[in-house]
């Protein structure tokens, strides 16, 4: 190799960038080094696969440039295109290089190709180049062997993937850790176990696959008996640990599980971080978040979008929008279409219609194209804050300029962005004219309007829908029982609770959590089990008493959904989980701090009132985010503006 070729190397080995690719590969078209097979080779490798996946597009134009690609050019190409967001383009280089008789066809070929396969999730092309593959002798390769095994995993099929494995002479660690991701894979836990236990040796990545096998199969016990077995655990274990129990709910086991992490000195990766974070969102664990927040600040990493974008999370669903903004805003210079869509959501989570059509109008300017899910935030801000207009201008600008063909969540939108304003006839006809067929929970989406505007004929309609669709969730009987009790029907909501209890179906207990001092405090209405629950009763007495006589509170019985005198039917008010979560909080809370709750159903009109006049009574800001957007309270006054 020649000096200028040398330089080359040492030239590429130092490109991080596709800007700083384009200069080597400029200066290698003045030395004349462009027709070099093997420089050129060197060049389309740290294209195709060393750095960024942008620079992929430019190794096709490279490629294409190049007069005769050899198997390694190929062979290149096509392992890149198959980790590419489309790998079904690795398939089709494939098969130009069969038909323009490039040899060797070797098992590089194959197993990218394979790989190719396995992302696309097309049986039909991997049994078909299992079938090539046989024809070549390579099905014993150890390393074609592997990738076949990972193929019919990813396809669904333990059975082929178990028969190539046990084909194959002498499986290494590799091809074992293979099909144990293949039984995961296609749901045999089972399988994994007699794998797992039948290993001649596992290594650290054994332990990680079965791990994480019990995670995604739910088996949180399983996983957390494997986890602490691990001889040595690494960065991927304790964020598989966090990912997977914040994902599941469990939020103490994943701050628990982090909290572990950092007694054993092990620093944090990128996905523990955002899995913590995602844990905190989601049980409105503000305080924790913050320390996490500093953490990531000196931790270095602010400069990940990933982490940028769990942290822009956790404060848009604990109620802390500017600082999410903030978050935003600092971000690096080039934000993800993730990171726009997660400001457009917190931003119409908070009833901020109008702000986040202004952030959807700066994504759009700033040069990154909206996806689905992108729309799916903005018609949800339409929604949320009554706009109906701009919502159906979003819904036609999707599919006019944009080319994104509407999907169920789309039109379940537009459903409740109709049923909010109370249009529910139109609503209704929107439903009827879908040129798909509405799901449950487009119908589920209009029952909720019917029992908000409190229209009985029509949510008889949709329930009966329902019925067929989805005869066994309890939420739809609410609703309908909701709808029949605000009319005063009793007989028919004595009638609903008859067919609920017949069919054993359950009403979704409420509950309500709030932080105080770093630790959750969960509320369920009628509850005195416990110290704290007598203390939050004891407080909130106190503080209807000042509402009745200073504030002029009387109760919204309406909310009550059973025939009982008044009196009672303000005691059932009295005792909602929310309203004991927020006496609860200003008896403990400093004077002044604002009180965050989080709760799993929508908040009540009495509640709803109530936590207004707390507001201004007792001259505090309260954030309650119930299931489906945020109230802000202060002064008196809600975010909502009475709109939800």
């Amino acid at each position: 190799m020649n000096t200028c070729s040398h330089l080359c190397s040492s030239l590429l080995n130092k490109c991080k960038t596709l800007k700083t690719m384009k200069q080597v590969h400029a200066f290698v078209h003045k030395t004349g080094l462009d027709t070099d097979p093997l420089v050129f080779g060197k060049l389309l490798l740290h294209c195709a696969v060393t750095i960024s996946s942008d620079a992929l597009d430019y190794a096709r134009r490279l490629f294409l440039h190049f007069p005769y690609p050899d198997t390694f050019m190929y062979n290149t190409l096509i392992r890149g295109l198959a980790d590419s967001d489309n790998p079904h383009n690795a398939l089709l280089l494939f098969h130009d290089m069969r038909r323009k008789y490039v040899r060797p066809i070797d098992s590089f070929s194959f197993a990218f190709t394979l790989k190719a396969a396995a992302n696309c999730g097309s049986l039909r092309e991997g049994m078909q180049l299992h079938c090539q593959g046989l024809l070549h002798g390579l099905h014993t390769h150890v390393f074609v062997g592997t990738t076949l095994v990972s193929m019919y995993g990813e396809c669904g099929c333990i059975g082929l993937a178990r028969k190539v494995f046990d084909e194959m002479p002498e499986p290494n660690v590799v091809a074992w850790n293979a099909v144990l991701t293949a039984c995961f894979k296609c749901g045999d836990v089972e399988g994994a176990e007699e794998v797992f236990g039948s290993m001649p040796w596992k290594d650290l990545t054994s332990w990680n696959i079965v791990v994480a096998g019990y995670v995604k199969a739910d088996e949180l016990e399983l996983a957390k008996e494997a986890f602490w077995r691990m001889p040595v655990k690494d960065d991927v274990s304790w964020s598989t640990m966090i990912v997977g129990f914040a994902q599941s709910g469990c939020f103490d086991e994943a701050f628990g599980f982090f909290g572990e992490l950092q007694r054993k000195g092990v620093r944090p990766n990128e996905a523990s971080l955002s899995g913590v974070l995602s844990a905190c969102a989601q049980a409105g664990a503000v305080e924790f978040g913050r320390i996490l927040h500093g953490l990531v600040e000196k931790a270095g990493f602010l400069s990940m979008i990933s982490v940028n974008n769990a942290l822009l999370d956790m404060y848009s669903k604990s109620g802390n929008v500017e600082m999410a903004r903030l978050v935003f805003e600092r971000m690096p210079e080039r934000k993800s279409v993730v990171s726009w869509t997660s400001m457009i959501a917190a931003l119409a989570m908070h009833g901020y219609g109008k702000e986040a059509i202004q952030f959807f109008c700066r994504m759009e300017a700033s040069g990154v194209r909206p996806d689905g899910i992108a729309f799916i935030s903005v018609l949800y801000a339409c929604s949320h804050a009554g706009l109906v207009n701009e919502g159906c201008e979003y819904f036609s600008k999707m599919r006019d300029l944009y080319g994104i063909e509407p999907a169920i969540d789309h039109y379940g939108c537009m459903v409740d962005l109709y049923g909010r304003a109370g249009k529910l006839q139109k609503a209704y006809d929107f439903v009827c004219q879908l040129p798909i067929s509405p799901n449950a929970i487009v119908w589920r989406t209009l029952l909720g309007a019917c029992s908000i505007h409190g229209n009985v004929e029509l949510a008889e309609q949709v329930k009966e829908m329902l019925s067929k669709l989805d005869p066994d969730n309890a939420g739809d009987h609410v609703l309908l029982s909701n709808v029949y009790a605000a009319a005063g029907k009793w007989k028919d909501v004595a009638a609903v609770r008859r067919s609920m209890a017949d069919q054993k179906i359950k009403k979704t207990p409420g509950w309500s959590v709030i932080e105080v001092g770093k630790v959750m405090y969960r509320f369920v209405a009628g509850d005195k089990s416990n110290k704290i629950t007598e203390e939050a009763y004891e407080k909130l007495r106190e503080i209807m008493l000042k509402l009745r006589v200073g504030g002029g509170y009387l109760p919204e019985v309406g909310s009550v959904l059973h025939d009982i005198e008044v009196e009672d039917k303000e005691d059932s008010v009295f005792m909602h989980g929310e309203k004991l979560a927020v006496a609860f909080g200003l008896a403990r809370l400093p004077e002044g701090r604002m009180i965050r709750i989080v709760k799993n159903l929508r908040v009540c009109r009495d509640c709803h009132t109530v936590m207004k006049l707390i507001s201004k009574v007792y001259r505090s800001e309260i954030v309650v985010r119930d299931r489906s957007r945020f109230h802000s309270f202060k002064d008196g006054c809600c975010s909502c503006n009475d709109y939800w």
